[in-house]
């Protein structure tokens, strides 16, 4: 018994893309444009194939590229089994490189309609974080081994550089944003003490707080927000302008001529900058419990180094530089990690900010363990 009559390829005029299929037939023949140009139309209209399709004719295609591929691509995955015929053979790369992205589910047309299970979800999102992890500590090995190979010949120029940028450039902000949480720590702490008649505690509170833990860690917030995001932003820019393969060719590795200036910069700006914000914090707190609470200048000041031991402050400062490696090292590996288009820069400079945020208070709530461990 025949089946229905097939319906030939009719000539194209030139317009874009199209499937000519007649119902109930098994054959879909596609013409026209399909680039992304001559794409528009037919993705408008979401033209697909019919159930039965069992082969599809290229042949009266015109032009063809990664757009009509991926499209092509779509459409055949809601008819496994049907075959390609009539297409070039300049075009067979293009199509086996676009299936084997949707077979990765880079390119998956029902990513987005698929609906997996919570323990899927948690144990693919578990592996992505354990295989970024692993990459992490890779970029840490890698760059440590860089720093022994060519600590004699480190760039200080850029380092100084680095440092301005880091540091100098983040005086204002820094020394505005301390001073305005001295401020609120001695409204909120004088308004309880003072109805215990006990106003000169605010020395002990602005001046423990703020130099032991405030600071530093909202320095390294700070840090972490304006400084970390650009060293993401500015190396993903570079690997996907392909300048850091340029750099590579004439024998100069990303990790001497942009991460370890960058990491060196930071250990030296984040103390630095510590110190400035606990000057004023402690500014901010004084003038608050000179206008409101009563405490002088005078007893403020001379109270100050009897109740504030210099073990907080080299507490604070100490912790500087390991909130600097976190931030330095998160912000130059999310950037390095990215790749393709301006999108991944996107989501590299934010990854940056959020995880160097989350690893500075980790690693806070941990120097605060360590500490009350050992009595400090």
């Amino acid at each position: 018994m025949k089946g229905p009559a097939q319906t030939p390829p009719l000539p194209h005029s030139g317009g874009g893309a199209e499937i000519r299929q007649g119902r109930g037939q098994s054959t879909a023949y596609c013409r026209g444009d399909w680039s992304a140009e001559g794409m528009v139309e037919l993705a408008r209209r979401k033209g697909q194939l019919g159930p039965g399709t069992e082969t599809v004719d290229l042949s009266g295609v015109e032009r063809f590229d990664s757009t009509g591929a991926v499209y092509l691509t779509q459409l055949l995955a809601d008819v496994p089994g049907a075959r390609l015929t009539g297409e070039r053979d300049e075009w067979s790369g293009l199509l086996a490189l676009v299936r084997e992205e949707t077979d990765q589910g880079t390119l998956s047309p029902h990513r987005g309609r698929h609906h997996e299970g919570l323990l899927t979800w948690l144990g693919r999102v578990a592996m992505g974080r354990a295989e970024q992890l692993f990459d992490f500590f890779a970029f840490v090995g890698e760059t440590m081994l860089d720093v022994a190979a060519h600590f004699p010949r480190l760039r200080l120029r850029q380092v100084a550089l680095e440092l301005q940028r880091a540091g100098a450039h983040a005086l204002p902000i820094t020394g505005l944003l301390s001073f305005l949480v001295g401020v609120v720590m001695a409204y909120q702490g004088g308004t309880t003490l003072q109805n215990y008649g006990a106003n000169i505690f605010l020395v002990d509170l602005i001046g423990i707080t703020m130099l032991r833990e405030m600071a530093p860690l909202l320095v390294a917030i700070i840090v972490a927000g304006r400084t970390g995001s650009s060293y993401a932003a500015e190396l993903g820019t570079m690997r996907i302008t392909e300048e850091l393969d340029a750099l590579r060719s004439i024998g100069v590795t990303p990790f001497e001529m942009l991460v370890i200036p960058k990491m060196l910069a930071l250990v030296v700006a984040l103390p630095l900058l510590s110190v400035w914000a606990d000057a004023m914090g402690v500014l901010g707190g004084m003038v608050v419990a000179r206008g409101y609470y009563g405490v002088s200048v005078t007893t403020f000041v001379s109270r100050f180094p009897d109740v504030v031991a210099g073990s907080q402050f080299l507490i604070g400062v100490g912790k500087a530089p390991a909130f600097a490696l976190l931030i330095g090292a998160i912000g130059c590996f999310q950037g390095l990690q990215a790749r393709g288009s301006a999108a991944d820069v996107g989501r590299a400079t934010t990854w940056s900010v959020v995880q160097s945020i989350f690893a500075v208070i980790v690693a806070d709530a941990l120097f605060s363990i360590v500490f009350q461990y050992v009595g400090f």
